[in-house]
């Protein structure tokens, strides 16, 4: 008599985990405004860290395809002080004052993953899409020549953008295991285009079988522009993240 043996994944490895926790990162922002005064560049701004949730799911389909997905989301008041020198016609004019920035950034992937490898440690190539929403308010004083001038702007932004993803996982026990990820995503087009760079590296251990707990510190790069007019006036984005993340994570 014989019998068929099942086979299993790798055990770095789950069928399926959900991970809900938290993304603690120290963000900075450097935003260019195009306004009816003139261009305001803000520089690298930050105002201290923050935390944002952070949603992650991962589903196995056979032993070495399947599919993973990530959502983090910021919300952040920036101000800071200017003084920007610019022309209106022939005259130049130097402006000081404040501007602050009322930021909220949703940032989600779905990707496909293949998994290459049955040991302790696995590679695995991931093709998806990225998802992004920014919405930025910007509310400036500024004193112009002697003069006070003022300006309010919102800016509105959601695309969806091809995505590559690279990532390595090894299983020092079942219980304990390490992960590497980064991923990469580029929006082209003629009139909003960018790019947006992850990376990660943690460890994940369970104290019970099917519940653990996850730790890990990234780094984010999201930079967006906008051609704003036939003059190729541009606006522009650049957010900076880096900080740890904690998760509690279910696995079955």
């Amino acid at each position: 008599m014989s019998t068929s043996a099942v086979a299993e994944p790798s055990p770095a490895l789950d069928r399926f985990s959900l991970a809900i926790g938290a993304f603690h990162a120290d963000p900075t922002v450097d935003a260019g405004l195009n306004t009816p005064y003139g261009r305001f560049d803000t520089r690298d701004i930050g105002t201290g860290s923050v935390t944002m949730p952070r949603i992650t799911a991962d589903v196995l389909i056979g032993d070495s395809q399947g599919f993973s997905f990530d959502y983090y989301r910021l919300n952040r008041d920036y101000g800071t002080g200017f003084a920007n020198n610019f022309a209106i016609g022939p005259t130049s004019v130097t402006a000081l004052g404040n501007v602050n920035l009322d930021l909220k950034l949703d940032f989600a992937k779905f990707a496909y993953k293949w998994w290459i490898g049955s040991g302790n440690t696995v590679l695995g190539l991931g093709a998806g899409l990225a998802y992004y929403r920014v919405n930025l308010d910007s509310n400036a004083l500024a004193g112009v020549n002697g003069a006070t001038a003022t300006f309010s702007q919102h800016d509105s932004d959601d695309a969806f953008a091809p995505l590559l993803e690279v990532g390595v996982r090894h299983a020092i026990s079942p219980d304990l295991r390490l992960f590497a990820d980064v991923s990469g995503v580029r929006k082209g087009g003629s009139n909003l285009r960018g790019h947006i760079y992850n990376a990660a590296l943690g460890v994940e251990w369970f104290p019970v079988k099917n519940v653990g707990v996850v730790l890990s510190y990234g780094v984010s790069e999201i930079e967006l522009k906008r051609d704003v007019d036939a003059l190729s006036s541009t606006a522009r984005l650049r957010v900076k993240l880096k900080g740890p993340s904690a998760f509690l994570k279910a696995r079955f």
